[in-house]
């Protein structure tokens, strides 16, 4: 474990010294060496602390192997009801057949909470075993960055760095392997369609990304950059001398292939249901705006700072005798419920409004790749800015919402210092974030040390990478960053030991979304910047 778990790097070293130089970079056994040593790493987690989710997806494997069809966005025995999309459905139906080897009871729908050994070893293994996907969406990732020229040491290339980005990242191992989902899988198709959007293999993107949709709808917050990039730049097959679009070029019958793709996906998911006239039933699993504003742990975002400031308005107001304690709405937001909330000062947000601000937040972003496409890479920049703009400001987002962001910028990171500094700050914060979701003493230095090992590296190996180029991070940004440190110490270990702790129990929380929201508010606003500046270039080129 230790060889794993403390040095990536390390354990590979001797098959790197053993090997030719180019057999390395064409990502042969390094590549390998990696996903080996990660996936052991995984397998250690096996007996781990797991969440709710557990519970949840176990439930999922029994409703779609015991029930009909007709019943699956019915069924209510338990209150984990099927909430995904229909093509996740079928891939819990078709885990399930496997899943009947190994423990039958686990797939009766009213054997509740039902976690037998054999039930914990399959769910485990199927989340390792379908990580297969992102493994190798990972190497085709690796394939489309280009070689640091001059440099013979494999380490230090930019395809070794992202694999280990990728392959090691810390929030995709304690939210897959310990918290427990499925979205290393997830990420598969879609980091997979970016790598075929990078390669121009733009029908086998468009394809990997609607398959995607219809398995996971949260990936809906990206589709904005995937129908623009796709309608400019393929659909439009010529552009102008300035850059801008040459309407002549539009090719309707390359806009009806990516219309008859989507179209046949959607209808294979959505397909039976629509048939038995259920699609209002499933619609309404798949969007339950009742569950209110912010999730149960605060994800880090704009409305996690709008509520401090609601929270911290109301008891101003109470001190100075402008409002009644009594008439106050009770805080439900810090409790881990998930109902609908008024505010007690600040006005209430409805989901019209986050969807409106969310569209704001992202409109720049979109018409930057209309009126001046700068090719697959422009199309990237422009899908960070959607996740980070909707996971800023959308209705109900889940903190793990930010892996989103944070895996598809680790290609840019390894390309360019500034978007490196970008990533270490966006990282580093998003990561901390999730610490809540691992809450159990048993648990807290296998969170503090994976993190540690993943930070340091990332730190280390994007200096090295970018070396001779400037510092990654300015000093404000190493400050903010080292006052993680502090709120860990208050959160993890001074906060539990104090009094504070039976009184006020969502106060780590609190400060942990607080302090991160300034983190990753900031990462969206320089990327945005960057955006900026890279059209700026492009004006001064024409």
């Amino acid at each position: 474990m230790k060889c794993f778990l403390f040095a990536p790097e390390l354990s590979i070293k001797l098959c790197l010294q053993t090997q030719p130089l180019g057999v390395m970079a064409d990502g042969g056994s390094w590549f390998a060496a990696l996903a080996f040593g990660v996936s052991l790493l995984k397998c250690l987690f096996i007996s781990a602390y797991h969440s709710t989710d557990f519970e949840v997806h176990r439930n999922w494997l029994a409703l779609t192997h015991s029930l009909p069809v007709s019943r699956w966005y019915h069924e209510n025995t338990s209150e984990w009801t099927l909430d995904y999309p229909p093509l996740f459905a079928w891939f819990e139906f078709g885990l399930s057949h496997v899943a009947q080897h190994f423990d039958r009871n686990m797939l009766v729908v009213e054997n509740l909470n039902y976690a037998s050994a054999s039930t914990v070893l399959f769910q485990r293994l199927s989340v390792i075993f379908t990580d297969l996907v992102f493994i190798y969406a990972a190497r085709e990732c690796c394939r489309c960055v280009q070689e640091q020229k001059g440099s013979r040491d494999i380490l230090n290339q930019p395809a070794f760095v992202l694999a280990v980005l990728l392959l090691w990242n810390f929030g995709l191992l304690i939210v897959d392997h310990i918290h427990f989902q499925y979205n290393g899988f997830l990420f598969g198709f879609l980091l997979l369609s970016v790598a075929k959007h990078l390669q121009a293999h733009h029908l086998q993107g468009a394809l990997l990304f609607s398959i995607l949709l219809n398995l996971k709808h949260i990936y809906l917050y990206v589709a904005p950059a995937y129908g623009i990039y796709l309608l400019r730049s393929y659909c439009f097959t010529q552009d102008n001398k300035d850059g801008s679009v040459r309407w002549s070029s539009f090719s309707l019958l390359r806009l009806l292939t990516l219309g008859a793709i989507v179209a046949s996906v959607c209808a294979l998911s959505f397909g039976p249901f629509i048939a038995m006239g259920q699609l209002p039933q499933v619609l309404s699993r798949l969007f339950p705006f009742k569950r209110g504003l912010c999730h149960a742990y605060w994800a880090p975002n704009i409305w996690a700072l709008y509520n401090v400031l609601d929270k911290s308005l109301a008891m101003l107001g109470v001190r100075l005798k402008l409002l009644e304690e009594a008439e106050l709405p009770r805080a439900s937001m810090t409790g881990g419920l998930v109902q609908e909330f008024q505010h007690s000062v600040l006005p209430s947000v409805s989901p019209s409004i986050t969807l409106v601000c969310t569209l704001l937040s992202i409109l720049p972003a979109v018409a930057s790749i209309w009126w001046r496409p700068c090719g697959a890479r422009g199309f990237l920049r422009c899908l960070l800015l959607c996740a980070l703009g909707s996971f800023m400001f959308g209705w109900h987002v889940h903190e793990k919402a930010i892996l989103i962001a944070i895996l598809p910028l680790s290609i840019l990171a390894v390309e360019s210092r500034e978007d490196a500094g970008i990533f270490l700050v966006l990282t580093t914060t998003g990561h901390y974030s999730l610490f809540p979701l691992l809450f159990t003493p048993a648990e807290l230095p296998i969170k503090v040390v994976l993190m540690l090992i993943f930070t340091i590296y990332s730190f280390t190996a994007l200096r090295k990478l970018h070396s001779g180029q400037g510092s990654l991070l300015h000093p404000l940004e190493l400050v903010y960053l080292l006052g993680l440190v502090a709120v860990a110490i208050v959160c993890e270990i001074l906060f539990p030991l104090s009094p504070w702790k039976q009184r006020l129990p969502f106060l780590p929380l609190l400060i942990t979304s607080v302090y991160c929201s300034v983190g990753v508010c900031y990462s969206f606003l320089r990327l945005y910047v960057s955006l900026l500046r890279q059209r700026e270039k492009l004006k001064s080129q024409v």
